[in-house]
């Protein structure tokens, strides 16, 4: 079964083919220059640049797949979450095609295809628990099968990537800020400064905007001098955060698996950390290559397999380009 996936969710256009659990092709065309003047997203500017890379990318996805459109069994599309106008660049795109092919098209949940893309090659011991920390999500899931999410707890304020840029403009670094701050932070002490942890209790939900705002007044009053340690202190702050909501969610939940997704994971602080807590915790972490960690079409082909190996079918009546709660 050969499956192509779809995601233009926020800033990277990326088509991904998968055949029989086995990545073919996962091709990523990055924005970063589009928005790094900005030092953010600019969703306009999001939308027009899907636009003009769908249809080359996909052609070049064939190519370098050796296979041609009538060879594809199944299209996977993200449809939600994310900007709405990039949603709709996608959906439109595999819709169109799936419909001229008479071939089916899954509307799959970016933040879930996250965590699928932990299924490759992979066994998983059912129920897991599933981490996303991304530049616009930071969620948790309990997982009871491939197809099955319950989200348990999300951010009340800021996403945690979503921090690292804003925090990473304070310090005047190139966007994106995450990537940025975690260099520098590799040349400070990291127990220079200490920045609240936040924590909210009786529940699994995040916050990291007081963490944000103590850097910010630290850095009115003390300027950017010890820059690296800031960085580093920031980043401290941020990882002993999520730490604290995992294990809160493995007392509720006592699981073998730990899953993590999301482009902040790319980073090697929160990986380190990450493993050595779920070690001491005799928890198995699963995290992707850093390719499969950012926005791409193979974690879409990846969760639309196991969609398709479930007997799900797919329901054009429920396409949604809308963020979800």
């Amino acid at each position: 079964m050969i499956i192509a996936g779809i995601e233009t969710s926020c800033d990277e256009t990326s088509v991904g083919i998968l055949s029989d659990s086995r990545i073919l092709v996962n091709l990523i065309a990055s924005q970063e220059k589009i928005h790094m003047q900005f030092g953010g997203i600019v969703p306009e500017l999001a939308s027009r640049a899907h636009l003009e890379k769908i249809v080359p990318l996909f052609n070049e996805a064939l190519k370098r797949a050796k296979i041609s459109t009538d060879q594809i069994d199944v299209f996977g599309v993200t449809n939600k979450p994310g900007l709405k106008g990039s949603l709709l660049i996608g959906v439109g795109f595999a819709e169109s095609i799936g419909y001229a092919l008479k071939k089916p098209v899954y509307n799959v949940n970016h933040l879930h295809a996250h965590i699928a893309a932990c299924f490759l090659n992979r066994k998983i011991s059912f129920p897991a628990l599933g981490l996303v920390v991304s530049g616009g999500h930071t969620s948790l899931f309990l997982l009871t099968s491939h197809t099955e999410f319950v989200h348990i707890g999300r951010t009340r304020d800021d996403a945690c990537g979503e921090v690292f840029d804003k925090v990473g403009r304070m310090l005047n670094l190139p966007f994106p800020g995450g990537a940025s701050i975690e260099r520098l932070a590799a040349r400070g002490n990291e127990n220079r400064i200490k920045f609240p942890v936040a924590y909210i209790r009786d529940c699994l939900d995040f916050s990291f905007s007081g963490i944000k705002t103590a850097v910010y007044y630290y850095i009115s009053k003390k300027g950017t001098e010890n820059a690296a340690d800031i960085a580093a202190s920031f980043q401290k702050a941020m990882v002993d955060s999520i730490l604290l909501k995992l294990e809160d969610a493995l007392s509720l939940y006592p699981v073998q698996n730990f899953l993590f997704g999301g482009g902040v994971v790319r980073n090697n602080y929160l990986r380190r950390k990450l493993e050595s807590f779920l070690k001491n915790k005799k928890v198995q972490p699963i995290i992707p290559e850093p390719e499969l960690c950012m926005d791409n079409g193979a974690k879409i082909a990846i969760l639309t397999e196991h969609l398709v190996l479930k007997g799900i079918k797919p329901d054009p009546y429920r396409i949604c380009v809308l963020p979800t709660k």
